[in-house]
């Protein structure tokens, strides 16, 4: 990885992401997790506080270095145990139906082969297990999402292949998740930035066979 993919992208990402407004969007999501849990995309620990006291522990993964390294203290000070199990959700070295929920926060967007971490996802879940996003992409408003495909290329070069036009719900129902709750939001800024901004919240599960 480049120096601005490896060092600028993961500070920045933190600094974007970290405001009280998305805090408050975690909060909600993260609110349906017990159990043991998987997360996708750790960071730098930005959902680490936010764990309910239903969750018995946490198997987390993160590609980037520097986010794991300012993730440390986040991962000491939580009020649940967080271990940090590998890198690459595409493939997750843990057992299959082993986790009763999972969570992922602003990280399908950039996961380069999205449909295989979710299709991974799907595996490492209890049948029955729920699956909790909160994550940005495809707007249903035409002249957004005509900018969101204009932006795209762009986007994929200043956020380290963040992808700005995926359509979050189609792609969890096509790993063969059922949604169960989403609700839509936008992150709070002038309109000019809504092509960025447009978000999915929601609870998704696997059927029981």
């Amino acid at each position: 990885m480049g120096i601005w993919s490896d060092q600028v992208v993961p500070r920045m990402t933190d600094l974007v992401l970290g405001t009280p407004a998305v805090r408050r969007l975690r909060e909600e999501v993260l609110a349906g997790l017990h159990g043991d849990v998987v997360e996708v995309g750790f960071g730098s620990g930005p959902n680490a506080a936010l764990y309910p006291p239903g969750v018995r522990r946490v198997r987390a993964l993160e590609p980037s270095a520097v986010a794991t390294r300012r993730a440390a203290k986040r991962i000491a000070a939580a009020p649940v145990p967080i271990e940090l199990v590998g890198l690459d959700a595409q493939r997750l070295p843990l057992e299959s139906a082993s986790m009763d929920t999972a969570i992922s926060t602003f990280t399908l967007c950039t996961i380069p082969d999205v449909e295989r971490a979710l299709g991974e996802l799907v595996r490492v879940l209890k049948p029955g297990g729920t699956f909790c996003f909160l994550e940005h992409g495809r707007s249903p408003v035409d002249a957004v999402a005509r900018w969101q495909r204009r932006l795209d290329p762009f986007q994929q070069r200043l956020a380290a292949g963040c992808h700005l036009d995926r359509p979050i719900d189609r792609l969890i129902e096509g790993a063969g998740l059922r949604i169960a709750t989403m609700r839509h939001d936008e992150l709070p800024g002038p309109r000019v930035l809504r092509p960025l901004g447009y978000l999915y919240l929601g609870t998704a599960t696997k059927p029981v066979a």
